[in-house]
């Protein structure tokens, strides 16, 4: 059973994981504050900040996303890179490295509109001007999850509208102006998906706590591998290297099937307003916030809710519980990579 596997491996993947959290340090010369493909200098390392993420890093913008990557011990010839010199100011074979799984649930720096500010421990986010966007590091495909949002700070005039969405809602726009997203607003208690607002509830203000829960019924068909991204080309951008991905919004829009049975409750302090919406398309669903003007709003992703009852009533877990998860699942697709490729991954016939 796959999901059993995936259990009793998850401790001792993590575990191994998270002993390995440094990245080559790439900087060679001035002309590296931009982004490059050239090679890695991989003597040297550079180690990440406490909340585990650069602090200069390339946004998800402009049709690009980028995907933090670190070494991976389990390539195939990783030893002879390591020690080979040939490799300077080459492009590195993308399968030497692996999507770096984030060991805490936060607000995302990468996955956000530029122009909001982010607390230094990435849990509390403070808007700026029209409705922009922030998505948190971690996504959830199957199963019940739960996460709250504190309205801190509140404004004349500012707004927020938080919820849940996928990787492509708009980050320079409110949650649930497109088909990515589902939000509640704060001003009326308005619901929004595709920029339709619809009546829900009461609306909320500074001071409110408020839960957000998601069903997602597990399909009969395999379950959700994420990418590895092994076959992208890796970019180098202030001493750390990053998967680059084209966008693929026209293609996932086209593709977009809604899922029967999955939903989305809303709660104010504790109290749920009912449900929100029913029958979302089918994907991968981030805690989401868009804020309006200067309305600051923290998050809490777990394990210490103010509503711990919303858990045990709706049998749902916290969105802490998928760190785990999320390293287990990579490391098998990583697995499942090279299985694959047996045979065909060589650094002496590499090109890009």
């Amino acid at each position: 059973n796959h999901d059993s596997v995936m259990e009793e491996s998850s401790q001792n993947i993590s575990k191994s994981r998270q002993q390995k959290r440094k990245l080559p340090n790439t900087e060679q010369g001035g002309a590296l504050g931009k982004k490059s493909r050239l090679g890695a200098d991989v003597s040297a390392l550079v180690k990440l900040p406490a909340h585990g993420y650069p602090l200069e890093h390339p946004f998800n913008k402009d049709g690009y996303r980028y995907i933090l990557a670190e070494p991976d011990p389990h390539a195939p010839f990783r030893q002879e890179f390591d020690e080979s010199a040939d490799w300077a100011g080459k492009p590195i074979p993308g399968w030497l490295y692996r999507v770096l799984s984030p060991n805490a649930v936060l607000i995302a720096l990468h996955d956000r509109a530029p122009q909001l500010k982010v607390s230094e421990d990435r849990l509390s986010v403070t808007g700026e001007k029209g409705y922009c966007m922030a998505r948190a590091s971690h996504y959830v495909t199957k199963g019940c999850w739960y996460w709250e949002a504190t309205v801190e700070d509140m404004p004349d005039g500012s707004a927020c509208r938080l919820g849940w969405g996928q990787e492509y809602a708009n980050l320079q726009a409110p949650l649930g102006y497109d088909k990515f997203g589902y939000s509640w607003r704060s001003r009326k208690g308005t619901r929004f998906h595709e920029s339709h607002g619809k009546h829900y509830s009461n609306g909320y203000a500074e001071g409110d706590t408020l839960g957000f829960l998601i069903t997602l019924p597990k399909e009969n068909e395999s379950s959700y591998a994420p990418s590895t991204f092994k076959d992208r080309p890796l970019v180098k951008f202030k001493s750390h290297l990053y998967y680059e991905e084209k966008d693929r919004v026209n293609e996932t829009l086209k593709s977009l099937k809604v899922q029967p049975g999955s939903r989305i409750h809303f709660f104010k302090n504790g109290v749920c307003q009912g449900e929100a919406f029913v029958d979302l398309y089918k994907g991968a669903y981030y805690p989401t916030v868009s804020l309006h003007k200067n309305v600051t709003v923290s998050v809490n992703f777990g394990p210490n809710f103010k509503h711990p009852e919303v858990l045990k009533e709706y049998s749902a877990q916290g969105m802490h519980e998928r760190i785990e998860e999320m390293i287990c699942e990579q490391t098998m697709a990583d697995m499942m990579y090279f299985t694959e490729n047996d045979g065909k991954l060589r650094l002496d016939t590499y090109s890009i």
